[in-house]
C-alpha cells in the first residue's frame, strides 16, 4: 500500500485521538465513584430490609403488650370487685370469706406475673425501637453519601463526556482528511492491536511493541520508498518513519 509520508505522520495523530478516546472510555467504566456507588446502593437496600424487619418486630411486640395489658387490666379490675365485695361486708358464710380472700391472693400473684412479662415485652420493644432509631439516622447519612458520590460521578462523567465530544470531533475531521484505504487498513490492524494500529519508528524501535528492529529489517525500510505503508514484522502494526527513526 502507498500513502504520501504526511499522511502517514498524521496517522499518528489519529492513533493519539484514538488512544485518549479508548482511556476516556476506560476512565468513565472505572471511576471509584461507581464502585463506591454500589456499595452504599447495596448498604442502603440492606438498611432498608432491617428497618422493615425491626418495624414488623415493633408491630409484633406492641401487639404483644396491648394483649398483656389488657389482662393485667382484666385481672386488676376483677380485683377490685372482689375487694369491695369483701370491704362492703357482702359475704354471707365464713367459707364464701375465706374464698374470696384466697381469689384476692391468687390475683395479686397472677397481676405481678402478668405485669412481669408487660415489663419485659416495654423492654425488649424499647430496644427495638432504639435499634430502629439507630438505623433510621444510618439510612439517611449513607443516602445523603450516596447522593453527594452520584454528583461527583455526574460531575466528572460530565468532564470526561466533554472531553470525548472534543476529541472525537477532532477524530472525525481528521481521519475524512486521509485515504480510505490507509484507514481501513488502520482500523483492521488497531482492532486486533489492543487499540493500536500505528506506532512511530523511534530509534529503531517500534513504539507499538517496544522492540528493537534488527539490522535486516532496519535495511528493509532505509531502502523502502517513502509512501510506502511498512508493517513492524513483530507486531504487524503500522510503523511510520519519522525524523527521529535512526534510518
Amino acid at each position: 500500500m502507498k500513502a504520501a509520508p504526511d499522511d502517514q505522520l498524521r496517522l499518528l495523530e489519529l492513533q493519539t485521538l484514538d488512544t485518549a478516546l479508548d482511556r476516556l472510555a476506560h476512565r468513565r467504566r472505572t471511576l471509584a465513584e461507581l464502585a463506591e456507588i454500589d456499595d452504599l446502593s447495596a448498604r442502603l437496600s440492606r438498611l432498608g430490609d432491617d428497618i422493615v424487619l425491626l418495624e414488623t418486630e415493633d408491630r409484633d411486640l406492641g401487639r404483644e403488650q396491648a394483649k398483656v395489658d389488657g389482662d393485667v387490666e382484666q385481672v386488676r379490675a376483677r380485683m377490685d370487685k372482689d375487694q369491695q365485695r369483701l370491704d362492703a361486708g357482702q359475704v354471707g358464710s365464713p367459707r364464701e370469706l375465706e374464698n374470696l380472700q384466697h381469689e384476692i391472693e391468687s390475683l395479686k400473684r397472677r397481676q405481678g406475673d402478668l405485669e412481669d412479662v408487660e415489663l419485659e415485652v416495654m423492654e425488649r420493644r424499647e430496644a427495638v425501637q432504639r435499634r430502629l432509631e439507630e438505623i433510621k439516622r444510618e439510612r439517611e447519612q449513607v443516602a445523603l453519601s450516596l447522593d453527594a458520590t452520584e454528583q461527583r460521578r455526574d460531575s466528572t462523567w460530565a468532564e470526561i463526556d466533554a472531553e470525548n465530544e472534543k476529541a472525537t470531533s477532532q477524530r472525525t475531521e481528521l481521519a475524512a482528511s486521509l485515504p480510505s484505504d490507509l484507514i481501513e487498513l488502520y482500523e483492521k490492524v488497531r482492532s486486533s492491536s489492543g487499540g493500536i494500529g500505528a506506532a512511530a519508528l523511534h530509534r529503531g524501535r517500534c513504539e507499538g511493541c517496544h522492540l528493537q528492529l534488527n539490522t535486516t529489517d532496519l535495511n528493509r525500510l532505509r531502502d523502502a520508498p517513502p509512501d510506502d505503508v511498512v508493517r513492524c514484522e513483530e507486531c504487524r502494526r503500522i510503523l511510520v518513519r519519522t525524523a527521529d527513526s535512526g534510518l
